[in-house]
């Protein structure tokens, strides 16, 4: 009886962690979203409580990292010695948020979450608070200013600093998207009837 207790309550919690991968239809509505994955909204509402970082851009720069897929991770190359051996991942960005390895690690010292998952969207929603947090605090980047953050998320703080996404259009038209993205999300959380709001959306 006990085990089987037990048994469910793990069940209960691992689900908690990971929610299904939504629908294309959720992905473009952020009250849709939010509101199906009331945990999720809990989530993003903590980050934002703990690191000031708006709802609209945590939610921006995880449907362009991974599309809200947990498993996400870089396309492999092309494969080698005759197709016998996949191709090497670019690099090992994985999850949610898609942190790199040495990243992840750093955010977890830095917070005492060692046992942070990249597959926990409430894990992954909390390094995006930090580390919006921490290229507010090495660059000056306000808040709202979606587009430089996404650009510091994409090449690193020292990166953006030392600029190198002035010359990749590519990557300025995408955090140009992504802004566009961060602001309609926090119009939808601002406007939705079935979220609990509260200045800025953070309460």
């Amino acid at each position: 009886m006990i085990r089987t207790l037990c048994l469910s309550l793990f069940l209960v919690l691992a689900g908690c962690a990971s929610a299904p991968r939504p629908q294309a239809r959720d992905i473009a509505d952020a009250c849709r979203l939010l509101t199906e994955t009331p945990g999720w909204n809990d989530a993003v509402r903590d980050s934002a409580r703990r690191w000031g970082a708006p709802i609209g851009l945590q939610l921006a720069i995880i449907r362009q990292e991974s599309g809200f897929d947990p498993d996400a991770r870089p396309q492999r190359g092309e494969r080698r010695l005759f197709g016998l051996i996949e191709g090497e991942r670019p690099s090992s960005a994985y999850g949610y948020a898609q942190a790199l390895d040495a990243t992840w690690d750093r955010y977890r010292a830095d917070t005492g979450r060692l046992g942070a998952s990249r597959r926990s969207f409430r894990d992954a929603a909390d390094f995006v608070g930090w580390y919006v947090d921490l290229t507010g605090r090495m660059t000056g980047i306000g808040q709202y200013d979606y587009r430089d953050h996404y650009l510091a998320y994409h090449e690193g703080q020292s990166g953006f600093l030392s600029g190198t996404h002035r010359t990749k259009d590519w990557l300025l038209k995408t955090a140009r998207q992504v802004a566009q993205q961060a602001s309609l999300y926090e119009k939808q959380v601002a406007d939705c009837p079935g979220l609990r709001g509260g200045l800025f959306n953070l309460f």
